[in-house]
């Protein structure tokens, strides 16, 4: 459910020059950010720069809320509500209300946030948004209604039995929606990948499953090199043991287009055993891997319920066969994403094991690439994990916070695992953190979703502001366009407060 976090590859790395370990092992929370939102949250906020209301960060919530929140002090610069969560009639599930749970993406040459919203009605829908960021007012042509426009050969997206859990990605001007199936696998489910034009948000195209099932459960969503895409999948039923797109990475092309070609897709050999365990591959979302001298360097990397971790080479998948690498891990890895990034001592992932640890293995730079153990910590709790480097190699620290365990924020060393940031004292306590959970880092802050609350930590040093540049022309605010079915009504958004422009700097892909 989280964008994973600011590249379209979903690495998790932030560039930020204030995260020091000295720093970061002073980080205390910032008691005067309010951020006092309504709902549950399980998608990640975003921040964005470069609106006439100053730096901001954009929350949303299970009971269809979407809120613009000030950077620096948490208050309500603008809300939404897109129209009613559902809170019964699914066929199964484990989120109540249902509402919005990826992680929203922006396209900022348009100034647009694009979110997927499961609306009640007399028919369930997801509906697809688009707003402009600074004003929460929706953009014309949207929303897009994908019961009414979602088909792959002779599949129609019925969302009833859809859930949307991936965070959304924008690729060379089209936004993209992954879709699993809800909790308890019911129905006629399949996983979907929705491409929308977002200049033209009549052109919808769509690549499904052959086979019933094959959820992209991924809470990272569709993962991207900048021209093709990356999901995982995971179990399919009444196959025959004729493989249908479960239990797979598969790469598409721009739109999206599956080719089928064994270039475009990984499969493990067992993949019909790891069907018939409920064992899904796409446990975690794809995530783009470079090893510097490896052969092949350019990996993707699959983490899921079967305990392993394997490496592909993302050039050529390869088909039903074996792997370019794997690894026994110590659990089965879900409900989050992994996190990648480089040292002077070699290229690592991280993710959190379900036994209570946070733990990183190093991919090593030979022919082929070996993936070995580099650490292990015990940490309560489960949550996402996200780096912070200060130039993208040294002081490299990854964060983790223990979402329904000891719900505080913990930093450790990314070469050696050693403790930076345990947590801080009575104040840095949150609550209603999920094992969904993922934080932002932008300026020296961190940025942390929970239930009813966004949470600011702060680095030593004060509130870091923007250094005011230059801005384009705002776009002028459009006219908002109503729901096929529903017709949400806008939150008034509060008055802009004078403040200068910062620059146009987000930590987010060109994202959510």
């Amino acid at each position: 459910m989280t964008q994973e976090h600011n590249h379209l590859s979903r690495d998790g790395l932030y560039i930020d020059s204030a995260f020091t370990p000295a720093n970061a092992s002073n980080l205390t929370r910032d008691l005067g950010f309010d951020g006092t939102i309504a709902g549950n949250v399980y998608a990640q906020p975003l921040y964005i720069e470069g609106g006439p209301n100053g730096p901001m960060v954009i929350a949303v919530t299970e009971s269809n809320n979407v809120y613009a929140l000030d950077a620096n002090d948490g208050s309500i610069i603008w809300q939404r509500n897109l129209g009613p969560a559902v809170t019964s009639g699914l066929p199964c599930g484990n989120i109540d209300p249902l509402g919005i749970s990826g992680t929203p993406a922006v396209d900022l040459a348009s100034r647009s946030l694009f979110v997927d919203a499961m609306i009640d009605g007399a028919t369930k829908k997801h509906f697809v948004y688009s707003l402009n960021v600074d004003t929460g007012v929706t953009n014309p042509g949207w929303p897009v209604d994908l019961n009414a426009t979602a088909n792959y050969n002779d599949l129609t997206f019925t969302s009833l039995v859809q859930n949307e859990r991936g965070g959304l990605a924008i690729v060379n001007g089209i936004v993209y929606a992954s879709f699993s199936g809800h909790a308890g696998d019911c129905g006629t489910y399949h996983g979907w990948v929705v491409g929308i034009q977002i200049n033209d948000p009549s052109t919808v195209m769509a690549w499904a499953t052959d086979a019933i099932g094959g959820g992209i459960w991924g809470h990272g969503g569709v993962a991207s090199d900048g021209t093709n895409m990356f999901v995982i999948t995971g179990n399919t039923f009444n196959t025959n043991q004729v493989w249908g797109g479960g239990e797979a990475i598969i790469r598409l092309q721009a739109g999206p287009i599956f080719s089928g070609n064994p270039t475009d897709y990984w499969a493990p050999t067992n993949w019909f055993n790891l069907d018939q365990g409920d064992t899904d591959l796409g446990g975690v979302s794809a995530t783009l891997v470079d090893v510097p001298g490896a052969t092949p360097s350019q990996l993707v990397l699959a983490l899921g319920k079967d305990s392993k971790a394997y490496l592909l080479n993302r050039n050529n998948l390869g088909g039903i066969s074996a792997p370019v690498a794997f690894a026994s891990l110590p659990t089965a890895v879900r409900g989050q994403s992994a996190a990648t990034y480089h040292t002077g001592q070699g290229t690592y992932f991280a993710f959190h094991t379900e036994n209570n640890a946070v733990a990183a293995y190093k991919v090593t730079a030979t022919n082929p690439p070996t993936i070995v153990p580099a650490w292990n910590m015990a940490q309560t709790g489960l949550g996402s994990v996200f780096v912070t480097s200060t130039d993208g190699t040294d002081n490299v620290i990854v964060w983790a916070a223990g979402g329904g365990g000891d719900q505080r924020l913990h930093a450790y060393d990314g070469d050696t695992g050693m403790v930076i940031y345990s947590g801080g004292g009575p104040n840095e306590m949150m609550n209603g953190t999920r094992k969904w959970n993922t934080g932002i880092v932008a300026r020296g802050r961190i940025y942390y979703p929970a239930d009813n609350k966004i949470y600011a930590f702060v680095t030593p040093g004060g509130k870091p502001t923007p250094t005011p540049t230059p801005t384009a022309t705002p776009t002028p605010t459009p006219t908002a366009t109503p729901s096929p079915s529903v017709s949400p009504t806008p939150t008034p958004r509060a008055t802009p407060r004078s403040r200068p422009t910062p620059r146009s700097r987000p930590t987010l892909p060109p994202r959510p």
